[in-house]
């Protein structure tokens, strides 16, 4: 059962650190989200995993498929699936690269999606969603009907503000308020 204090308090315990970053998006930043510290861990990602369903749940979502960017999204997504699975509900997974292997398929997205699912975007941490939107836009071009995105925590940066101009919705388990931390604007 998801328990938001619990995942709360392991991302405090093990994820959030102190000091000068730059972050994926180019911005510089005095901390950072390490959630791969939690969702790389059993218990973290069993939370993770729930929260995410309860999220889609409460949020009337239903999503043939759920995944990101690779590598962040990729234990999100498996936490996702796993936890679908343990209560009945089908739901695939999928992987989206940055770039073709140049050989095999050359897909940009590998999984069992295909043209016409309902796609949820997982992300670890939205910053100003640019990762998120590349994924969104290459599960689009096979096809798939993006329901929005979904991350772990919003550092509240303009992440939703981005992503409401492509016509997604942004929904999140925490935001950086949630651990006593106002946005860098």
């Amino acid at each position: 059962m998801y328990d938001k204090l619990v995942l709360q308090s392991m991302i405090l315990r093990k994820a959030l650190k102190f000091g000068d970053f730059t972050l994926a998006s180019g911005k510089k930043s005095t901390y950072y989200l390490d959630c791969r510290q939690v969702t790389l861990d059993s218990i973290g990602a069993r939370f993770i995993g729930e929260g995410f369903l309860d999220l889609f749940q409460s949020e009337n979502m239903k999503p043939d498929a759920v995944g990101g960017m690779v590598i962040g999204a990729d234990p999100i997504t498996a936490a996702i699936i796993t936890v679908a699975g343990l209560r009945d509900m089908p739901l695939k997974g999928f992987m989206v690269r940055k770039q073709s292997k140049g050989h095999g398929t050359d897909k940009f997205v590998e999984g069992p999606i295909v043209a016409g699912d309902h796609a949820v975007i997982v992300e670890d941490v939205v910053t100003t969603g640019g990762s998120a939107l590349e994924a969104a836009e290459r599960v689009r071009a096979v096809g798939g009907i993006i329901d929005g995105v979904v991350a772990i925590i919003d550092r509240l940066e303009g992440g939703a503000e981005t992503f409401a101009e492509k016509g997604y919705t942004l929904r999140s388990l925490l935001t950086v308020r949630d651990f006593g931390i106002e946005p860098n604007k």
